[in-house]
C-alpha cells in the first residue's frame, strides 16, 4: 500500500462508518460488508471480489489504531479539507499529479510555488510512514550467505583444526560506498517509495510481497550509476579468514558460522558462512561416529593361547590390549578414551579388530610343528555342527 493510497482512498466510506467511529462499530461493518462479498459467496463475481479487497485493505488501516492515527494525519495534511495546491495556492497556480508528489520528484512551480519542496514530500512522508524519508529510505538487509569447502586430513578432522579461506561474495561497493551513484546521490524509487517491495493481489484479499523489480529491493534508484558496481550498490569482493573447524567433524559435514558470510547493506547484519568439510582417508585408521577403528593382524598362536598386543593409536603411543586365549578371528576389542574427540570435551574409543594372520611361507621346523598339531587335534571337526545344521533345517 502506498502512501499516495493513504490520501487518495477514503477507507471510512469504503467501510460505511463515520470518521469518529469506533474500534468495535470499525470491526462489525468490517465482518459484515466481509461475508456479503467474499469471494466464497459470489463464486466468478469479479465486482464483489474487487469490493472484498477494498473492504479488506480498509480494514487493515482502520482497524490498527497506529495506521489509522497516521492515515488521519494524511488526510488532515493532504486530502479532504487539508492542504490542495490548486490555482492561486502555493504562491501560485500549479500542476502536478500525485505520482510526481509521492514519488520524489519536483513538482513543476509556476512563481516558485513548488521550489520549497526540493525532491518532493517524499522526506515528508518518510517520517511519518517510516516509508521512503531521506533517513529511511531503506531498510537494513541482511548480507548473503556464503559456502565454500574444505579439505582436512585424518587427523585434523579428529583433533580440529584453523584453516585459511579465500572467500569471494558480494560487499557493498567501495566506490560509491554502497549508494549505487557515482555521486553518492541515488533517489528514492517512485515504484515502492522507497521500501524495496511492492504488493500484488492473490485473490481472496489476500496480497503478496515481491522484491521491487526497478530497484531490485533496494529502495533506491542511482542517477549517475556508478561505474564498478553498474548502479547495483553491491560488488564483489575477496578476502581470507582463517577459520576454526571443530574437533571430530565428519566427511560431507556442513558447518553453519553466524555472522562470517557477506557484510549487510545500510547496518544490516553479516549473512553467515557454511563449509561443508570433506576427509582425507587415513591408511591405517577409520571412524564410526566418535569412535575410530584399527584393524590389527595377530598370529595364529597369540590367538589360540592368549597374550599381550601392541595397537597403535592415532597420534599419541600405542596401547597393550590383553588378549584372551582362544580368541577367534574378526573379534572387536576396545580401547577406552582413544578416539575422536566429542564437543564435551571427552574422546570416544578405539575399536580393534583382530585378524588372524594364515602365513604364506612356512619353514621346515614351522611344519613339522603344524603337522604334530594336526595329529593332536584330529578327533576334532570345526564343521560337524555346520552340517548338523544344514540338516536339521
Amino acid at each position: 500500500m502506498s502512501t499516495k493510497d493513504f490520501v487518495e482512498k477514503d477507507y471510512y466510506k469504503v467501510l460505511g462508518v463515520p470518521k469518529d467511529a469506533t474500534e468495535a462499530e470499525i470491526k462489525k461493518a468490517y465482518r459484515k460488508l466481509a461475508r456479503e462479498n467474499h469471494p466464497d459467496a459470489n463464486k466468478g463475481d469479479a465486482k464483489a471480489e474487487e469490493r472484498f479487497k477494498e473492504i479488506s485493505e480498509a480494514n487493515d488501516v482502520l482497524g490498527d489504531a497506529k495506521r489509522r492515527k497516521e492515515y488521519d494525519e494524511a488526510r488532515t495534511l493532504f486530502g479532504n479539507g487539508g492542504y490542495r495546491p490548486g490555482p492561486g495556492g502555493a504562491g501560485g497556480s500549479f500542476n502536478f499529479d500525485l505520482g510526481d508528489l509521492f514519488g520524489g520528484s519536483q513538482g513543476q512551480g509556476q512563481g516558485g510555488g513548488a521550489g520549497g519542496f526540493g525532491g518532493g514530500l517524499g522526506d515528508v512522508f518518510g517520517g511519518l510512514f517510516n516509508r521512503g524519508g531521506a533517513g529511511t529510505r531503506t531498510q537494513p538487509r541482511r548480507g548473503q550467505d556464503i559456502e565454500s569447502e574444505v579439505t582436512l586430513s585424518f587427523t585434523e578432522a579428529v583433533d580440529g583444526a584453523t584453516v585459511p579461506l579465500r572467500m569471494s561474495s558480494q560487499a557493498p561497493c567501495k566506490a560509491c560506498s554502497g549508494t549505487g551513484d557515482k555521486n553518492g546521490t541515488p533517489r528514492v524509487c517512485p515504484t515502492c517509495v522507497g521500501t524495496g517491495q511492492v504488493s500484488r493481489g492473490a485473490g481472496g484479499g489476500f496480497s503478496l510481497t515481491d522484491p521491487c523489480a526497478d530497484c531490485k529491493g533496494r529502495g533506491l534508484i542511482a542517477q549517475d550509476p556508478c561505474e564498478v558496481c553498474k548502479g547495483s550498490g553491491r560488488a564483489t569482493s575477496s578476502r581470507t579468514m582463517q577459520v576454526r573447524i571443530p574437533a571430530g567433524v565428519s566427511d560431507g559435514q556442513r558447518i553453519r558460522l553466524r555472522g562470517k558470510g557477506a557484510p549487510g547493506e545500510q547496518g544490516g547484519p553479516a549473512g553467515d558462512l557454511y563449509v561443508v568439510v570433506h576427509v582425507d582417508a587415513h591408511p591405517v585408521f577409520g571412524r564410526k561416529g566418535d569412535n575410530l577403528t584399527v584393524t590389527v593382524p595377530v598370529t595364529f598362536p597369540e590367538a589360540a593361547l592368549g597374550g599381550e598386543i601392541k595397537v597403535p593409536t592415532l597420534g599419541g603411543p600405542p596401547v597393550t590390549l590383553k588378549l584372551p586365549a582362544g580368541t577367534p578371528n574378526g573379534r572387536t576389542m576396545r580401547a577406552r578414551g582413544k578416539g575422536a574427540a566429542r564437543k564435551d570435551g571427552t574422546r570416544g574409543d578405539l575399536l580393534v579388530t583382530i585378524e588372524v594372520v594364515v602365513p604364506k611361507d612356512l619353514s621346515d621346523k614351522a611344519k613339522e610343528a603344524l603337522e604334530s598339531y594336526r595329529e593332536a587335534t584330529a578327533g576334532q571337526d570345526p564343521r560337524a555342527e555346520l552340517f548338523q545344521a544344514a540338516k536339521g533345517a
